[in-house]
């Protein structure tokens, strides 16, 4: 692989990992303690993740409990949880946060397929602007009379299959999400 086709894999590789992130926030009718690891608590005036705070488990599929290390964090942390857009009213028992999961409409349903088609559409865009910083480099390496016009031309079509690659991975993740999001 050269250095084109290597800098650019890296680049789609991050939008992939991105993309994998970005599923991961939204929230289906099951638990997934993803949905809490950009919630930042106020824990003794510092922004800290829940994660770090407290032990998340999933005990069933349709419930997320919260149970902090330091008890006098229960406050805060179930406060951050209220102020996220996550949607969900968290219920303190004093010891633990239970966090219910609804299982989702049908509407809702469809519009979180909608979030995640636009969420794969962004990171497809993405892999594009990979590929054509790529090509750029190397049209550029040919005016600087370091690649002959054949090597450009091979370089191209590698970051083509390349492109083409990532784009179907997406696709499937795309696929699997929304079947993940309709199943009721």
């Amino acid at each position: 692989m050269s250095q084109y086709t290597d800098s650019a894999k890296r680049h789609m590789e991050r939008c992939v990992e991105g993309l994998r992130h970005n599923f991961a926030k939204v929230r289906t009718g099951r638990a997934s303690a993803q949905v809490l690891a950009d919630i930042k608590v106020d824990y003794y005036g510092q922004p800290t993740p829940i994660t770090q705070l407290a032990a998340v488990k999933v005990p069933e599929a349709s419930m997320l409990v919260v149970e902090p290390w330091d008890k006098s964090s229960l406050r805060a942390i179930e406060k951050a949880i209220e102020m996220s857009d996550l949607g969900i009213t968290p219920g303190n028992d004093g010891s633990c946060i239970r966090l219910p999961f609804p299982k989702p409409t049908e509407e809702r349903r469809r519009e979180l397929v909608k979030e995640c088609g636009k969420y794969a559409e962004e990171a497809k865009v993405a892999v594009r602007n990979a590929r054509r910083d790529a090509n750029n480099a190397a049209e550029r390496a040919q005016k600087d009379a370091d690649l002959s016009e054949d090597d450009v031309a091979r370089e191209k079509k590698a970051i083509q299959k390349l492109t083409d690659s990532y784009v179907a991975r997406i696709d499937d993740m795309l696929k699997t999400k929304t079947a993940e999001v309709m199943e009721i």
